[in-house]
């Protein structure tokens, strides 16, 4: 049963150590959504944005997740879709439900992402890649310290 129906979205650069309930917490810095489980359970939920995981949408009024929010791994199950900062309940999933889900986003994983080193015959070394982006911050931030 979800007891919040409603998120309102702040954008941060930093998630908040602890997350209030209705609140969709964006870090478009580090890539990463955060809330407290619409259910009310108190569990912090955290969504990357990746082009294998979620996906954010922002229309100047509301925020939008695609695709819909499982707490599988949690005691709740609790499942919804938050759309233009309304939370809708989505119906429960079975287990075989969840296990086909998963294998489905290891599977996206591996294809984007690579299963592995490709089999392939030795070639000339490539020029180091200058890192940009959200690594090349990260780098910096990391360097700042020593």
């Amino acid at each position: 049963m979800i007891r919040h129906r409603h998120l309102t979205h702040r954008f941060v650069e930093l998630l908040p150590d602890r997350l209030d309930p209705g609140v969709l917490y964006v870090s478009m810095e580090y890539g990463t959504i955060a809330h407290s489980c619409c259910c009310g359970c108190g569990t912090d939920v955290y969504t990357p944005l990746t082009p294998t995981d979620w996906s954010m949408t922002y229309d100047g009024d509301a925020v939008s997740l695609h695709p819909s929010v499982g707490n599988w791994h949690q005691p709740c199950r609790s499942h919804y879709v938050v759309r233009k900062g309304k939370v809708i309940e989505a119906g429960p999933w079975s287990d075989e439900q969840i296990a086909t889900e998963r294998e489905r986003d290891r599977a996206a994983k591996a294809r984007h992402y690579g299963a592995g080193p490709p089999e392939t015959t030795p070639t000339a070394p490539k020029a180091p890649v200058k890192p940009t982006g959200l690594l090349a911050r990260l780098k910096k931030r990391v360097a700042r310290w020593f």
